[in-house]
């Protein structure tokens, strides 16, 4: 059985508590939100991107500690990467929890970011699956527009 501490780890925690990219673009390029009626989530976004790179992001996140802490962490991993790249990313993190590869194929393949592996233990616990991939499901809506 999945351990509490190990679905809410410490750098979940503190993103949940403390996030560094909350708040709202100035001159946003593109703005989405969505939202988990299961659980009660609500992420709104705003970016500011080229075709080149994604300048600013910023979020604003209502909900459980995972979604809260899956927005911050996904802002702070694409912010100067190009739209395309933070595309696949938010394909494979989808892919990785939804499809459940395991950690070890996870770190072989780099299919993630040091940052976004700690929510590896997630694909054991199904049902909050949708509250970490929900940022980055609002996050292709706003590159997409």
């Amino acid at each position: 059985m999945l351990n509490v501490v190990d679905l809410y780890g410490e750098q979940i925690v503190q993103r949940a508590r403390k996030p560094l990219f909350a708040g709202v673009t100035e001159k946003a390029t593109g703005t989405a939100q969505g939202s988990n009626p299961m659980c009660g989530d609500r992420v709104k976004l705003s970016l500011r991107a080229t075709d080149a790179c994604i300048a600013e992001i910023r979020h604003q996140t209502r909900g459980c500690a995972i979604c809260m802490a899956s927005a911050d962490l996904m802002a702070q991993t694409v912010v100067g990467q190009s739209p395309a790249k933070a595309l696949e990313l938010a394909a494979r993190f989808s892919n990785m929890l939804e499809n459940g590869s395991t950690e070890e194929e996870a770190h072989e393949s780099a299919v993630l970011p040091p940052a976004l592996e700690v929510f590896l233990p997630l694909k054991s616990h199904r049902s909050r699956v949708r509250c970490a991939t929900l940022p980055w499901t609002a996050l292709g809506e706003a590159l997409t527009q």
